[in-house]
């Protein structure tokens, strides 16, 4: 596997020293450089080419998606911020991920997980690979196949997960952290630390809960901006 080349630009120096200490805990990762203000960071970006950017969004001078239309040839971008509403405004700009600071590590996983599934959808002649439709499962020593349309929502339940589509459900070992990396955030988005749930099938929702097809999932707190302002 192809390392990916990054680089880190972010003012607060822990917020930063947290995303350098991750990076350099993933051997598919080369840290390239860290940035106080985008700038800086254009400067580099001049003589440089890199694989991926993650870019705090308040940052002094230049503001961090002012900074990514600024850029002809944009990497991807993975955004960090404390901030939930500027969700939206990233994934228009085609950011990979959305990263709520304080950043666990695992959740920083599943979003390189993202940016390694962008790469591996290009084939050696630079052509887009098909994007699945489908994944297969282990269930009870089975390769089971999903149609991705079918999922109406997926749970966590500590090393399982449940899935959950319009004809019936299965339950497979396997981590949150695994499955999210594995389904395209443009058809799927996580409500609550324990469900996913696919977007085309949510049929109503209030600020703690939203109904898919008679299930009702709740919603925690930290996610209802980025599904309010996704649906809006």
């Amino acid at each position: 596997m192809s390392s990916i080349s990054c680089i880190v630009i972010e003012d607060e120096p822990l917020a930063a020293k947290i995303l350098i200490d991750y990076i350099d805990q993933l051997p598919s990762l080369k840290y390239k450089g860290h940035f106080k203000n985008a700038l800086l960071a254009t400067e580099f970006l001049q003589k440089e080419s890199i694989d991926l950017i993650f870019l705090d969004i308040h940052l002094p001078r230049l503001k961090g998606m002012n900074f990514l239309r600024t850029l002809q040839k944009r990497p991807q971008v993975i955004i960090t911020t404390a901030y939930h509403q500027y969700a939206v405004e990233g994934f228009e700009l085609n950011v990979v991920d959305y990263l709520l600071k304080p950043i666990e590590f695992d959740r920083f996983i599943a979003a390189v997980n993202k940016v390694r599934q962008n790469n591996d959808k290009n084939t050696p002649g630079g052509t887009p690979a098909p994007e699945k439709d489908f994944l297969f499962i282990s269930v009870q020593k089975k390769k089971i196949k999903i149609l991705l349309s079918e999922i109406l929502f997926i749970e966590s339940q500590r090393e399982y997960i449940r899935f959950v589509t319009i004809n019936t459900e299965y339950l497979t070992k396997m981590s949150t952290i695994e499955i999210e990396s594995r389904l395209p955030p443009s058809q799927f988005l996580r409500v609550h630390r324990s469900f996913i749930v696919s977007i085309s099938k949510i049929d109503s929702f209030t600020a703690e809960e939203a109904e898919i097809n008679g299930h009702t999932i709740p919603i925690g707190r930290s996610y209802r901006d980025n599904l309010s302002q996704l649906l809006s």
